[in-house]
């Protein structure tokens, strides 16, 4: 693995977040003011997405195939991942490199004339070198367990604390590292949050749970910093002052903010150096994971609309991509909606409807999850859609 630059580095983390006023949380997201300019329509940008994960055993000319079909039927964007928070699959000095596949596949995308952007995970870090030696970088629940050794649901779950700036520079680095691959058209942020506090409801039974309410075990972050800058904002000790923490709104704010912030001072600005678009996938109940996107400053939304793990019917997809538009539009951030379609749940007879209700919810197209495993029928019926008056 190559040496780290982010450690090289270190000493530069509290002056950078110093200087954006991370440290006791002075600079405050930005205020999208509820205006009479809420009423106008979102930014029209017609498009449609497809992730895709790094397939080892595919070889150039089997992604040359994919990537040919989906642009032929109607998809406009690939977004591939490239760094998982764990492994890159570029030339990256910040990541242990898997490999280098992300450099290939930006070639094919600019043959057909399709843009590539960049997934990029932020938060979770399963690096083993970073949790072993920095076990004070990650988040921490309401009972004082580390997500660095007892992850909530899944073992990937560890997530940093985005309040901790050594942690948060070790992000802006990789975002540097993303952003820097040769020839991509924007940066894509993915799992930029903190674990659900309480999981789809559709999701609790694969992990035999019921959420009732917000549990201790559950409830990010709870960290010394988290709790420290909290304390010297408020006055308040978010474990022995508040006794009800689920509706307790200052504290759930400040998570809220801790989150925002990092995202329009710390994290965009770097992708905007590069004059790259900047999106992200995000959830339609953002409360449960933190993850106030309606304030955030990047170029378009891509959230993910898989009505199963809602027990939700199709048409989930049309009434959340309505209800994402209306919030965007009362905090006056007009930005474009592409609605995220979930393909393993979904039959065939159904893609035209997915299709449809995101449309007649207003998006501006479809982001699909995931082309490495659609069928080519599927592509060729999803693109029918795609391409219809």
């Amino acid at each position: 693995m190559k040496k780290r630059t982010f450690i090289k580095k270190a000493g530069l983390g509290t002056l950078a977040m110093a200087g954006m006023g991370l440290t006791g949380l002075q600079c405050k997201p930005k205020e999208h003011a509820d205006s009479p300019q809420a009423a106008q329509p979102l930014a029209k940008q017609q498009k449609n997405w497809a992730w895709i994960n790094p397939q080892e055993d595919w070889k150039i000319d089997d992604w040359k195939k994919k990537l040919t079909l989906a642009k032929s039927n109607g998809f406009d964007a690939l977004l591939m991942n490239v760094y998982n928070g764990r492994s890159a699959y570029f030339e990256s000095a910040d990541s242990p490199v898997q490999s280098t596949i992300a450099h290939e596949v930006v070639k094919i995308c600019q043959s057909i004339d399709m843009e590539f952007h960049a997934w990029m995970f932020t938060m979770p870090c399963n690096i083993p070198e970073i949790v072993q030696q920095h076990p004070d970088w990650f988040a921490v629940n309401r009972k004082g367990e580390s997500a660095a050794s007892k992850p909530a649901y899944v073992d990937y779950y560890k997530f940093l604390c985005p309040c901790n700036e050594e942690a948060m520079e070790f992000v802006r680095q990789n975002v540097i590292s993303v952003s820097s691959i040769p020839g991509i058209d924007g940066v894509h942020f993915d799992y930029i949050r903190l674990p659900d506090v309480i999981l789809a409801e559709g999701l609790q039974p694969k992990y035999n749970i019921v959420q009732d309410k917000e549990y201790p075990e559950y409830d990010y972050c709870y960290s010394s910093y988290c709790i420290d800058k909290f304390k010297a904002l408020t006055g308040i000790d978010p474990l022995t002052d508040i006794r009800d923490h689920a509706s307790h709104q200052q504290w759930r704010q400040f998570r809220y903010d801790s989150i925002t912030q990092l995202v329009n001072n710390l994290w965009l600005p770097e992708i905007k150096k590069k004059d790259l678009m900047a999106t992200a996938a995000v959830f339609p109940n953002w409360e449960s994971v933190r993850q106030e996107w309606h304030k955030w400053d990047l170029d378009g939304f891509l959230p993910m609309l898989y009505h199963n793990f809602y027990n939700e019917g199709i048409a989930f997809i049309e009434e959340h991509t309505r209800k994402n538009i209306q919030r965007l539009k009362k905090f006056n951030n007009l930005k474009p909606i592409w609605s995220g379609i979930f393909l393993p749940e979904i039959d065939n007879r159904e893609l035209s409807q997915a299709v449809a209700h995101a449309r007649n919810g207003g998006s501006q197209g479809i982001a699909l999850y995931a082309l490495d495993s659609a069928s080519d029928d599927q592509i060729i019926t999803i693109g029918k859609s795609l391409t219809s008056v």
